[in-house]
């Protein structure tokens, strides 16, 4: 079975509704009804491993296989620095998977005829900013060049070994103190930054629905300041 095999699988049991259940933190996050509620969708990219290896030492599978994110810009209104897969808001009339394609390409430069789109994920509630959010499950059938477009979006792009974020070493549970209150979320110190927050989740709920998880120390913490 190879990893591709494996994204194609759990994009079908989500379309068949055969899936394994999600993450029960999502029933805790919800969008107000009275206010605007704003669609995007993300683009979840994942691809044969590029040239740069894994740091990971640890023989972890599947071992050839990276994802690609960015770095939101500093200076943006909405999570500013925050690690995030390519994606943004859905146009009147276009599709999630369009606009996940659309947003990829605006702002990592990829081609978006080498991706090949594996499903549709279910839409996500992500409460700062009332937005309801589809992740898009693709593979990178045809790689191209990425970079950062426009600095004034993101401040990097990169593709991260998923051997890195399956390492017990390179997990954590995020801690976000807002409002009164203490959000956590499952977490990932890669390429020196930390995935938290609604990436964070997606990817760790991904990887257990995947079956590609391993155990990792959940008591151990990383304060996030916002």
């Amino acid at each position: 079975m190879t990893a591709r095999q494996d994204l194609v699988d759990l994009a079908a049991a989500v379309a068949a509704g055969t899936a394994p259940a999600p993450d029960p933190r999502w029933r805790e996050l919800v969008v107000e009804p009275g206010e605007r509620v704003r669609r995007a969708a993300v683009l979840m990219l994942f691809g044969a491993l590029d040239s740069v290896p894994a740091a990971s030492g640890r023989k972890l599978a599947p071992a050839d296989l990276d994802v690609l994110l960015l770095q939101r810009a500093q200076t943006l209104d909405d999570h500013p620095g925050q690690v995030a897969f390519p994606g943004g808001g859905i146009d009147v009339g276009e599709s999630a998977v369009a606009a996940a394609l659309r947003e990829a390409q605006e702002e990592t430069g990829l081609d978006p005829s080498g991706v090949e789109v594996l499903g549709v994920m279910p839409e996500l509630a992500l409460p700062r900013g009332n937005f309801l959010v589809t992740p898009v499950l693709a593979w990178w059938a045809a790689q191209s060049p990425v970079r950062v477009v426009d600095y004034g979006e993101s401040s990097q792009v990169f593709r991260v070994p998923v051997r890195d974020l399956l390492d017990p070493d390179n997990r954590v549970m995020a801690t976000v103190s807002r409002a009164g209150q203490t959000f956590q979320s499952p977490a990932f110190t890669v390429n020196g930054v930390v995935v938290w927050g609604f990436t964070g989740m997606i990817l760790n709920q991904l990887f257990e629905q995947l079956d590609w998880a391993v155990p990792w120390d959940r008591t151990r913490l990383y304060g996030i300041d916002v």
